[in-house]
């Protein structure tokens, strides 16, 4: 596979791996450089599971955002969007409410530039370039501000993002997000695991994105919980993400469970 386009904006580091690029390459995307394979390659050494994981995660996304479209919500943030790709969260909810509104985030420059010209053409979405470790740059961004109105109940997605933050971290963004959020809101968040699986794997993949400028961080059930303080779990709570709705035209589910998944209202 071809490296891309060398016309990519400068300000792309390819000397090391990227998140978004390591995703993308997970769902067999090809917006992705040589570092960014051999990072999966090695991911994929202790969780063979990998792609299929990536592509439950999809899945969880898909059904996250039909819930809460049903619920009457028509306008989301998608914070930590990665690279675009099939099903993208402004699809999934215009399939259920035409005119949502969908508000994707991400710092990763080759994520904002492919975003943006994915998306020029649609009046109900924009790219911001925004970081969630600062959630009032998130919230205030000018694209944010023209097209969300925070007193009316939003969607936030946190799909395969919470376990990049440290629990320090995790305490002043989940609360920014909450008190800003009007009643009525959700969020939905995917978060790896190390529960039912060997310290060995664990640390091997957290070598990996040590390498990233975004380390990742393997919790237990209960611990994972804690992103979701002072919100309502919808049923069934948090749950391995094949247990979350299921539907019968999703991927198989993978046999190892690596992934949390839940949805969470505000009150």
């Amino acid at each position: 596979m071809a490296d891309l386009d060398p016309s990519i904006p400068a300000d792309i580091d390819t000397t090391r791996p990227s998140v978004a690029r390591m995703y993308d390459y997970y769902l067999g995307g090809k917006d992705n450089y040589a570092v960014d394979r051999a990072a999966v390659d090695r991911v994929e050494q202790a969780m063979p599971e990998i792609r299929l994981l990536a592509q439950e995660n999809r899945a969880f996304l898909r059904r996250a955002v039909r819930h809460m479209a049903r619920q009457g919500i028509r306008q989301f943030i998608d914070i930590g969007s990665g690279l675009p790709t099939a099903g993208n969260t402004h699809e999934i909810a215009q399939s259920v409410i035409p005119d949502a509104r969908v508000v994707y985030v991400d710092r990763d420059p080759i994520v904002l530039a492919h975003g943006r010209a994915l998306l020029a053409t649609d009046g109900n979405t924009r790219v911001a370039g925004a970081d969630m470790r600062n959630p009032e740059g998130v919230l205030g961004h000018p694209d944010t501000r023209e097209l969300i109105d925070f007193d009316a109940p939003v969607g936030v997605l946190l799909i395969a993002m919470t376990h990049f933050l440290t629990m320090e971290e995790r305490e002043g963004i989940m609360g920014t997000l909450y008190d800003a959020l009007a009643p009525g809101s959700h969020i939905a968040a995917t978060h790896v695991t190390r529960d039912g699986h060997s310290r060995e794997a664990v640390e091997k993949i957290e070598s990996v994105y040590a390498a990233t400028p975004t380390p990742i961080y393997f919790r237990e059930h209960a611990e994972v919980a804690r992103f979701f303080d002072r919100f309502d779990l919808v049923e069934p709570g948090l749950v391995t993400i094949d247990a979350w709705h299921p539907d019968p035209d999703d991927p198989a589910p993978a046999a190892t469970k690596w992934l949390y998944g839940a949805v969470a209202r505000k009150g």
